[in-house]
């Protein structure tokens, strides 16, 4: 275990020192180290990485708490209120759809899928992760105004898509037992106080936070550590209270983020914290979940695959961008950038930690092969489509490209970000 901690924490401080350099050739961090698991894992056997089922949960649920508080957290209304309209037709029109047609197709293609299963794979590669187009997101020849509508999408669907999430792992694991009646009941319950709770508590630190920062209690340095705490906080209390910790540390974010005084560098910590975990999540990914899933691979999920990064993705955002005003070629850049990720791969683990073998084995591929096939097309396409895009966008008059957005989160790991910066 000494040896294969030593080996993970050389290839961090690597990656530390060659990123600017290796995001030149289109190499993102999950790109990297999604390769590196399965070279080391399985090509050289050098990797040997068989956690145990409570470290990989703790993993999971303590990187998808980080992700969702952040995500939440660091958002500026203010800033957003110009382009209102447009992130509401994606993330309340656009994002249901997607799950929706997600679900239709996983009961119509994927052999002896439930439909709480179809639920879940829908409801698990909706959301999506800018991460995974990171040069996109930060090449000035793509205009401001679309990079930051990518991004904020980003930020906020996988809290949007994780209480579907949530009520499909919780029928398809009661399935055939006695409660599965009530599994679904009892994920709306928890919801509803995961909602309730997550609402008081980001408020109420938010207006602490502000009151110690002005009567020079503390300063954002100092307080920033706390803040993580808070975002963990938020999920244990929570789960200790009866309620969903997913939800809660998402609400609290929000709430958070509209309460406090601070500038978006007092979640630096945070996010840098989130950074780290999410390299070992695509490290997990490479070494252990896309092994064992290719096992297990159809050339229904692969197709499903296809559709997903494709037909379910690109339609539902065409049909909720009609009458917005952006143009055709706008449309089909904003459909085409919604790579699968870090949230994605982590609801495939948590699937692997709450529901049998037999319907872990039956849905988790699905999940893995989308999001591989999604580093694979979105890392390599980010920068020619983003310069394309960028051309045709000057050219038709659009709105001059302004300065780099450095809203993508630090979990990117990308050259060139900057982090706490708000859209």
């Amino acid at each position: 275990m000494d040896g294969t901690l030593s080996l993970i924490l050389l290839l961090l401080f690597l990656w530390g020192l060659c990123s600017q350099r290796l995001a030149r050739v289109e190499l993102t961090a999950p790109v990297a180290f999604v390769a590196l698991g399965l070279l080391l894992a399985e090509g050289l056997g050098v990797l040997d990485l068989a956690p145990s089922p409570g470290t990989v949960r703790a993993l999971a649920e303590t990187t998808l708490t980080w992700v969702l508080f952040t995500d939440a957290a660091r958002l500026s209304f203010r800033a957003l209120r110009p382009d209102l309209g447009l992130y509401v037709r994606l993330l309340l029109l656009a994002l249901p759809m997607c799950i929706a047609l997600g679900a239709l197709m996983a009961t119509a293609l994927l052999p002896g899928v439930s439909g709480w299963a179809a639920l879940y794979i829908g409801a698990a590669l909706a959301p999506t992760d800018a991460a995974l187009g990171a040069t996109m997101m930060v090449d000035p020849v793509v205009p401001e105004r679309i990079r930051r509508l990518i991004n904020v999408e980003s930020g906020l669907n996988d809290g949007i898509a994780t209480p579907f999430v949530v009520i499909a792992l919780a029928a398809v694991a009661a399935s055939g037992s006695t409660s599965s009646a009530h599994a679904s009941e009892g994920a709306l319950v928890e919801l509803a106080i995961g909602l309730a709770y997550g609402t008081v508590l980001g408020l109420t630190a938010g207006w602490l936070l502000r009151s110690a920062l002005r009567r020079g209690w503390t300063t954002e340095a100092v307080a920033a550590p706390g803040v993580l705490a808070l975002a963990l906080l938020s999920y244990t209390s929570a789960v200790a209270i009866g309620g969903n910790g997913f939800v809660a540390a998402f609400i609290a974010g929000l709430a958070f983020g509209s309460a406090h005084a601070a500038s978006q560098h007092v979640l630096l910590f945070v996010e840098q914290s989130t950074s780290l975990l999410s390299v070992l999540v695509w490290l997990l990914f490479g070494a252990v979940l896309v092994p064992a899933a290719v096992t297990h691979l159809t050339w229904q999920a692969l197709l499903y695959a296809v559709l997903s990064l494709t037909v379910l993705r690109m339609v539902p955002v065409a049909l909720s961008l009609t009458g917005s005003g952006l143009d055709r070629n706008t449309v089909l850049f904003v459909g085409w950038f919604g790579p699968r990720g870090l949230a994605s791969v982590i609801f495939g683990l948590l699937a692997v930690e709450d529901l049998a073998p037999s319907a872990a084995r039956t849905i988790v591929p699905v999940v893995v092969c989308t999001v591989l096939l999604s580093v694979l097309a979105h890392g390599i396409t980010s920068t020619p489509l983003a310069r394309r895009y960028g051309r045709a966008a000057k050219a038709s008059g659009a709105p001059a490209a302004g300065p780099a957005v450095n809203a993508l989160p630090v979990r990117g790991l990308t050259a060139g970000t900057t982090p706490g910066h708000t859209p």
